[in-house]
């Protein structure tokens, strides 16, 4: 089991490099559009914001966040979208507001109790669980403000809480698109960036993927096409996950298209 203070530390690591890829952009760069549709710059770090802020009402103030809950219940297809737009600004007040609210994120889940859990989007968490889902979204969203720049990120360790994440997932994302869970397990198979192996689940599964972290860690974040990646399924429950991969809450993510950018 990973400690929270080391989840929070990586966190913070995973929020810097993204901080100093967008720190001196040119004000009119924050309009670049990014693979996400309809998303430019500005969304991304605006949308990181605004669920940072739920987050922290979530741990702070539950009956609040109950009420963001209710709204995204009433419309599920858009209510990301429309946080993301509401938290826009000039790009220096969006930085501030970004930077203050990851801060007090972090301050408060270090003073969650052990043991209690955290109200989320379908779903509840400990504060360790919170602290690694907000390394996947920033990481995802990084990717794809490098995507816009034109950017290539040099994969991390940090990884490895974006693919335990995606291994946690595998039955979300059968459910979150009305289809009958896995029935068999996985496993997970990942070469790290450092060419050592991550294993998630029996290696003796006969249902297993495998493939480099990266890789995996872009499928199920939904930032590249399953056909532009390395990863090979052995099994049919195996295969049937990597078309559907998706490590964060809500509704069935669009994915992308092939092509994507590498």
């Amino acid at each position: 089991m990973v400690e929270l203070a080391e989840v929070l530390r990586d966190l913070a690591d995973e929020s810097e490099e993204l901080d100093l890829r967008v720190d001196r952009l040119a004000p009119d760069a924050w309009d670049r559009p990014t693979p996400a549709p309809g998303w430019t710059i500005g969304h991304q770090i605006a949308h990181l914001a605004w669920t940072d802020h739920a987050s922290l009402l979530a741990v702070t103030d539950p009956d609040a966040f109950s009420t963001l809950l209710a709204d995204a219940l009433a419309e599920p297809e858009s209510y990301v979208d429309r946080g993301a737009q509401e938290w826009l600004a000039e790009p220096d007040a969006l930085l501030s507001r970004w930077r203050d609210g990851r801060q007090a994120l972090a301050d408060a889940l270090t003073k969650v109790p052990a043991g209690g859990r955290i109200l989320w989007y379908g779903t509840a968490m400990s504060a360790s669980s919170m602290a690694t889902a907000r390394i996947m979204e920033t990481w995802a969203h990084g990717q794809d403000v490098a995507d816009a720049l034109g950017q290539r990120r040099a994969p991390t360790a940090r990884l490895r809480h974006v693919a335990y994440l995606g291994y946690r997932t595998i039955g979300h994302s059968f459910a979150t698109r009305g289809m009958d869970g896995p029935t068999a397990p996985v496993a997970l198979l990942l070469t790290a960036p450092d060419g050592s192996q991550w294993t998630y689940g029996d290696p003796s599964a006969e249902n297993r993927v495998t493939g480099p972290a990266l890789d995996l860690c872009l499928l199920v974040t939904q930032r590249r096409h399953r056909d532009d990646l390395a990863l090979e399924a052995t099994g049919p429950v195996a295969d049937a996950w990597l078309n559907i991969a998706q490590a964060f809450a809500g509704p069935p993510g669009p994915g992308r298209e092939p092509g994507g950018a590498r």
